[in-house]
């Protein structure tokens, strides 16, 4: 914290009787600078800002009260206090000098104690406000440097546990890293759109993305056997294999009762649950239809079907880009909401980059890169 010693004050005042009188008064006690005009006055704080300033009101040329006014407009130097010199004692000209910006009076001629006093007063209260200011400075530097690790511990706890889930499913290799960005391209697609441009800001946006990789956690509680199995799965192998949405969301909600109200859990639950779901009704678990289906569900469920369409699986090869857009396509009002199915033509391009860029297998770069 600064010391009284320390402090700087600015004399302005066009009689030398004046000056001289409070230079002997403050002298001894403070560093101190001087004045006779308002132009003057207003070169020495542009150059450096003193602790408080101590200014005449009527002086020739530039009066006290607008080189007052002129000091509060600049937000830099708004916060220096300012007491007036006056002979004046009316109400209407101490009012005007208040409204100006001034934190205090002294009355000529000069009473050495009260001088001492006031000065004294408000360089106390400057220090300790220019303290406080420090003090939230170094809070709000600590609370963002606790604010970044925590989302850096939560990025880290995401790609951790949708791991595990890749892991489990050798064909899963860069499918989280590709439907999370196809997820955030879609979405920012989306928001320039009439209907959602209210619903999909930034925030959003980016929970959707952080939590989007969380969409197959469920899949850790598939057995191995219906998991990987390379061929066609039996209708009760299906029906299992469908319980990975309602296994991942049972997982974050259980997760989000321990942490409480949490959008990016929010998300992260419907993302796992209802990216299954279809705008007809007919998928899984719920069968919710149109905007029944959360939104997360319904952008995961354009992204997760064109990641399937051009990746490489055991069964099947890749297709190439355009086959992936005709089949989306033809799944607008049926599979995939209208409006994310024209959002995805327009974006489709860039999702193509995505998915080159994260490819897994050669022949999924061939196919991709087939006109």
């Amino acid at each position: 914290m600064k010391a009284l010693s320390e402090c700087t004050i600015l004399i302005v005042d066009d009689t030398e009787i004046n000056i001289d009188i409070l230079v002997e008064t403050l002298g001894d006690d403070y560093e101190l600078s001087v004045a006779m005009d308002g132009e003057s006055a207003l070169e020495i704080v542009n150059m450096e800002w003193p602790d408080l300033i101590l200014l005449d009101i009527m002086m020739p040329g530039m009066s006290g009260y607008e080189v007052c006014e002129k000091l509060k407009k600049n937000p830099a130097t708004a916060a220096i206090p300012i007491i007036f010199l006056t002979a004046m004692t009316d109400i209407e000209s101490k009012t005007r000098g208040f409204e100006a910006g001034a934190v205090d009076y002294i009355t000529k001629p000069f009473e050495i104690l009260e001088v001492k006093a006031r000065v004294q007063t408000h360089l106390y209260i400057t220090i300790a406000r220019n303290e406080l200011a420090r003090q939230n400075e170094i809070l709000e530097k600590r609370v963002a440097e606790r604010t970044r690790e925590l989302c850096l511990t939560q990025e880290i706890t995401i790609e951790a546990m949708a791991s595990l889930a890749e892991y489990r499913d050798p064909d899963m290799g860069g499918h989280i890293e590709r439907t999370k960005n196809y997820v955030r391209i879609l979405a920012e697609k989306l928001s320039t759109y009439e209907k959602y441009k209210t619903i999909l800001n930034d925030e959003i946006i980016q929970i959707f993305y952080k939590s989007a990789p969380l969409h197959d956690i469920g899949k850790i509680g598939i057995k191995d056997d219906i998991l990987l199995k390379p061929g066609k799965l039996t209708h009760e192998e299906f029906a299992e294999m469908k319980q990975h949405t309602i296994i991942g969301y049972e997982a974050l909600r259980i997760a989000s009762l321990k942490l409480g109200e949490n959008s990016f859990l929010k998300h992260a639950m419907e993302f796992s649950k209802y990216h299954h779901e279809k705008w007809d009704g007919s998928g899984y678990p719920d069968g919710l239809s149109g905007y029944d289906i959360p939104l997360a569900g319904r952008i995961m469920a354009i992204a997760d079907v064109y990641d399937a369409l051009i990746s490489k699986r055991v069964y099947k090869p890749p297709f190439t880009h355009k086959k992936a857009v005709e089949i989306i396509k033809e799944g607008s009002d049926s599979h995939f909401e209208p409006l994310m199915v024209a959002a995805f033509e327009e974006v489709q391009e860039l999702l193509r980059q995505i998915a080159i860029k994260y490819a897994d297998y050669p022949e999924e770069l061939v196919s991709l890169n087939e006109k």
